[in-house]
């Protein structure tokens, strides 16, 4: 069988460290904290963590505003933890892959700093001189609302942020500061990381002209453009930009130059425009962009579109996912305040069972649903620039429920820095420990299957006809071939098909089904999995009698 590089087909767990697990009191998860949660993190069968940004930030949007690249954020710990997380985490045979925010920095970096007093990295930034009558450069929006430039009396210019203000775009036009970015990277990967998440992999440049973008017309305005302001226009000049794979490429090329490594990036808007697509011979090893993320009706259909996509780029290997940071929590997004029995379950396996590599955030496998935050609890500063619109992105990212039993369950011994959630204290790991029927035990039972599974990790997709509400496709890798039949509703459907008697049954779906006179009936939020190849019942784990 042909060898793959360990990222491809991975299972990679992203932790938001200051909500994980707090070590100290403080209130803050920190990097001790992880460390603790390692053999908890490698019995969910992962192959990596990916850590949000560990480095010293004034936390206006919490840790995406670096001020020193090269340090450890002091809520989180010191290098030495830093280099024990590491030396556990590889010792467990788990990955470790930071987060690298390298399109801007804070204000408060010295670079910036420099820049803004025009010393030798004054060009290090988007700089522009105002128009006659005192107004921006151009019609540029932040993604967080409202202009993207802000005037510096100092400079008696403006400055360009793609998000708050406080966050200066790097000019990545400029040679200087681009290998100053790059050089951060080469930096982590002396000190012996095995990849990187890129934060908005997709902004790197601007157009030097400094265009306007073109407007969103009032025909296009669809409720989920209308509802937030930077899609009033389409990024086509301020970020987006095609040229973009060039740096993707040459980011790639420095991280090749070290052994075993990986490097993906987050796309967040036009991914088909800037690159995220790639073939494995330009741009990064893989990509993710946020149909997958943003959706909000649960059917085949929003499947059907991110592949259809994909299929525009069959070279390129994707990464998946269903949440993060910035998302809603999965099992509310697709069910409502109150998420029904065995949608945790359904999601966790199709994630699980596309193509790609799956990147799951934590939590998720305890199928927690989005926590409540009251106004006064507002942390997170785009759910304070839209309440009451938006609660922001703080229902997310609320602490990780350890023990039902423990004070803030087992988070901290102090008080939190956002508050635990009621709703997650029947789901925390405790409750779920030891129990056949919870998701976290569904969690560990599937991702051991799909380590064992050449299909599920490496194979192709092919999209099978099912009526909806169904969702139906093969994964095929070197004769080793699964059919995956999944219900995305909570009523009872049926599949019917002359030939499913003679497939063979995999004991490892969720939800009730069941088989007869070629017809498979499954139940609410139900998945089905069948091998049509010996090398996948070979495979299979646990009962095999659905």
């Amino acid at each position: 069988m042909k060898e793959h590089p360990w990222w491809r087909g991975a299972i990679i767990y992203q932790i938001y460290i200051r909500s994980f697990c707090d070590s100290n009191g403080d209130g803050i998860g920190d990097l001790p904290g992880v460390i603790s949660k390692l053999d908890y993190i490698r019995s969910l069968n992962v192959d990596a963590i990916w850590l949000s940004p560990i480095h010293p930030s004034p936390d206006r949007d919490w840790g995406y505003d670096v001020s020193n690249y090269e340090g450890i954020h002091t809520d989180y710990g010191t290098q030495a933890d830093f280099d024990r997380l590491l030396t556990e985490a590889h010792a467990r045979g788990l990955k470790v892959m930071t987060d690298e925010v390298l399109a801007h920095t804070s204000d408060e970096h010295p670079w910036f700093v420099d820049s803004l007093q025009r010393g030798p990295k004054s060009d290090w930034y988007v700089w522009a001189e105002p128009k006659l009558d005192g107004t921006a450069p151009n019609n540029w929006l932040s993604a967080f609302g409202g202009p993207a430039w802000s005037y510096q009396p100092a400079r008696r210019e403006y400055y360009h942020h793609k998000f708050l203000r406080q966050q200066p775009k790097l000019n990545w036009r400029n040679g200087k500061a681009r290998a100053a970015a790059l050089k951060v990277l080469e930096h982590w990967l002396t000190r012996g990381v095995d990849g990187f998440r890129l934060d908005v992999a997709n902004a790197y440049l601007h157009d030097a002209a400094l265009a306007d973008n073109p407007a969103v017309r009032m025909a296009e305005r669809t409720d989920a453009l209308w509802s937030h302001a930077p899609y009033l226009q389409f990024h086509h000049h301020d970020s987006n930009l095609p040229e973009n794979i060039e740096v993707l490429d040459e980011i790639r090329r420095v991280v090749e130059r070290y052994p075993d490594r990986f490097v993906m990036g987050e796309f967040s808007e036009d991914p088909a425009r800037c690159g995220c697509f790639a073939a494995p011979d330009e741009g990064l090893h893989s990509g993710y962009s946020f149909p997958l993320l943003k959706a909000r009706e649960l059917g085949p259909g929003f499947v059907h579109l991110h592949y259809n996509l994909l299929s525009r780029f069959p070279a390129h290997w994707p990464s998946v996912a269903f949440s993060n940071h910035d998302v809603m929590r999965t099992v509310s997004r697709f069910g409502g305040p109150e998420p029904p029995e065995g949608l945790g379950k359904l999601l966790l396996a199709l994630l699980l069972s596309l193509k790609g590599t799956a990147l799951l955030y934590q939590g998720e496998e305890l199928a927690l649903p989005e926590a409540d935050i009251r106004r006064d609890q507002i942390r997170d500063p785009v759910g304070d620039l839209y309440w009451p619109y938006t609660g922001g992105r703080d229902g997310c990212r609320t602490p990780m429920p350890w023990d039902a039993a423990a004070a803030n369950l087992g988070f901290s011994t102090g008080t939190p820095w956002l508050p635990l959630s009621r709703k997650h204290q029947a789901l925390a790991v405790s409750h779920q420990e030891g129990n056949d029927n919870s998701a976290l035990d569904f969690m560990r039972r599937f991702s051991a299957f799909r380590q064992k599974s050449a299909a599920l990790r490496w194979g192709e997709i092919r999209f099978v006809d099912a009526p909806p509400p169904l969702l139906a496709f093969e994964r095929e890798y070197e004769g080793d071939k699964l059919l995956c039949l999944f219900n995305m509703s909570g009523e009872a459907t049926e599949f019917r098909d002359e030939s499913i008697l003679e497939r063979e049954p995999l004991g490892i779906g969720c939800g009730a089904a069941a088989r007869r006179d070629g017809l498979l009936k499954l139940g609410p939020y139900s998945s089905w999995f069948a091998a049509l190849s010996n090398a996948s019942s070979t495979a299979s784990m646990g009962n095999s009698t659905q």
